[in-house]
């Protein structure tokens, strides 16, 4: 009698909490923490979230040691803000998805499990985090951008031409800056 081949049955795939996934989404998910939770650590999309998140940080760091005008801080704050408000979105995602969709997507063939209020509580917290901070990061990045457009001059003809500026002393004329009026 032939010898039967040795087959290998696969390893019963862990059960993937609803809970666990929003919470690591709103702590973690601007690393990808909740993708390498829910998909493994091949998943590439986890990854992906490195770059901006470290890009976003070096814009923080720079923002804390050179100041509002580093032109390079003020490009890269936002990223990082948007990037924690990624996470907040999927914390978002991934606890109102409903138990059933829940277990269909990320356990499939095991028994289903009712969640309790933590996926929700991770939902509502990233709601008021996540709304925050990217409110934040927008009004950051678009008072920069007013201020750098005010601050340089559109063309070199205009940061050669004189100021005008209405002079009470001579009588509500127009002078230009620097000259003096004859009255």
């Amino acid at each position: 009698m032939p010898a039967q081949p040795a087959t290998i049955s696969p390893s019963p795939q862990r059960y993937k909490s609803k809970s666990r996934a929003a919470w690591l989404a709103l702590l973690g998910g601007a690393l990808g923490l909740h993708r390498f939770y829910l998909h493994g650590l091949r998943d590439v999309w986890g990854w992906a979230h490195w770059l901006p998140t470290a890009l976003g940080w070096v814009g923080v760091q720079r923002l804390r040691q050179l100041g509002q005008d580093d032109m390079l801080a003020w490009a890269l704050v936002p990223v990082f803000g948007l990037m924690l408000s990624l996470g907040a979105l999927f914390a978002i995602l991934h606890g109102l998805t409903p138990d059933e969709k829940w277990d269909q997507r990320h356990n499939p063939g095991q028994p289903g499990r009712s969640t309790t209020w933590a996926p929700v509580l991770a939902a509502v917290a990233a709601l008021l985090l996540g709304g925050g901070v990217l409110m934040a990061s927008i009004t950051y990045a678009v008072q920069m951008f007013f201020q750098w457009q005010l601050a340089a001059p559109t063309t070199p003809a205009a940061a050669a031409a004189p100021q005008v500026v209405l002079c009470a002393a001579a009588g509500g004329q127009s002078v230009a800056a620097g000259s003096r009026s004859s009255t």
